[in-house]
């Protein structure tokens, strides 16, 4: 396991629960009432820390790298009925945007969402989650057959941002964003999108237009990110947990603003310190929503979908 720098008090007592527990192994000293205390004192540490996360550090939490990504979210729900589908039948599989059928239970859904890499090798395989406009029109593509067949679309949430490099420019970045933004706003099967990391600019957008919204407490939701903020701002990125602060970017924030539907709490210490139980509440979240939504017309979907993104944001005449 690795730790954030303010995670550091939680690392310290782990190791001393360790040792603790070790002792109790290879001596006939009875150590139970001591781990007993360490271990509340951990489930206190854990909780003071969390509950005052600042702007910036549920920024650092959804690039924590023992958070589990799209993949392991998918696997975990949908264990060995996930089919990948590649390919967006015009240029090339783009690694970075992934998708396929699933079930929970005896439901099918259309999963779709940014993967990144766990070490060098994949971090460059998968271009750190930035997808290109094909990862974009593949994603269109897959939602659309879940449209043909009336199957559910599940979009899952985590990239830095759309790749920006000149490729992307001329194969259409913008127009692949726009075209999927306007197709998922009348799509006419129920659209669940799950933040479950970070949700930076047009990128998370492309693939963020849903029926119900959840945001995961330990992300971000934002147009820009903190650091790209912080150097146009200032010209440095020293200014990063300020420009935090100023963007508005975590759950809370975007619920008051009603731009998303639901905080989804994670386990005590993150969803990186308990994946499990991440998986599972991600999954009855998914499942709860569905229930809803399945009860209603394509037409009442499609109506209340415009309805809700036409009602964002205030503006004067």
């Amino acid at each position: 396991m690795e730790y954030l720098d303010f995670e550091l008090p939680i690392k310290e007592l782990e190791e001393q629960l360790e040792k603790c527990q070790i002792i109790g192994k290879e001596s006939d000293v009875d150590v139970t009432e001591t781990c007993k205390q360490i271990e509340k004192k951990l489930s206190e540490t854990r909780k003071e820390i969390y509950k005052n996360l600042t702007a910036w550090q549920r920024v650092q939490l959804s690039r924590h790298p023992n958070r589990p990504y799209t993949l392991d979210y998918i696997r975990a729900i949908c264990g060995e009925t996930w089919l990948e589908l590649h390919g967006d039948r015009g240029v090339k599989d783009d690694k970075a945007m992934i998708g396929g059928l699933g079930k929970i239970g005896d439901q099918s859904y259309m999963f779709i969402g940014q993967q990144k890499g766990y070490n060098t090798k994949t971090r460059q395989l998968r271009n750190f989650g930035m997808a290109n406009p094909e990862g974009y029109r593949k994603a269109l593509r897959l939602m659309k057959s879940a449209e043909k067949f009336g199957i559910p679309v599940v979009s899952f949430i985590d990239t830095p941002g759309a790749y920006p490099g000149i490729e992307a420019e001329e194969r259409g970045q913008g127009e692949a964003i726009a075209r999927n933004i306007l197709e998922m706003t009348r799509l006419k099967v129920p659209i669940i999108v799950v933040i479950i990391g970070e949700g930076a600019s047009g990128g998370a957008l492309g693939i963020g237009v849903g029926d119900k919204v959840l945001m995961l407490e330990n992300t971000w939701y934002s147009v820009i990110s903190p650091e790209s903020c912080s150097s146009i701002l200032w010209r440095s990125w020293e200014y990063k947990e300020v420009a935090a602060e100023a963007l508005k970017l975590t759950a809370s924030d975007m619920k008051k603003l009603k731009l998303i539907d639901e905080i989804v709490k994670e386990p005590e210490g993150g969803a990186h310190a308990n994946r499990e139980k991440a998986f599972e509440i991600v999954k009855n979240k998914i499942s709860k929503h569905y229930e809803e939504l399945k009860k209603l017309s394509p037409e009442k979907l499609v109506e209340m979908r415009m309805d809700k993104y036409s009602n964002m944001g205030v503006f004067s005449g």
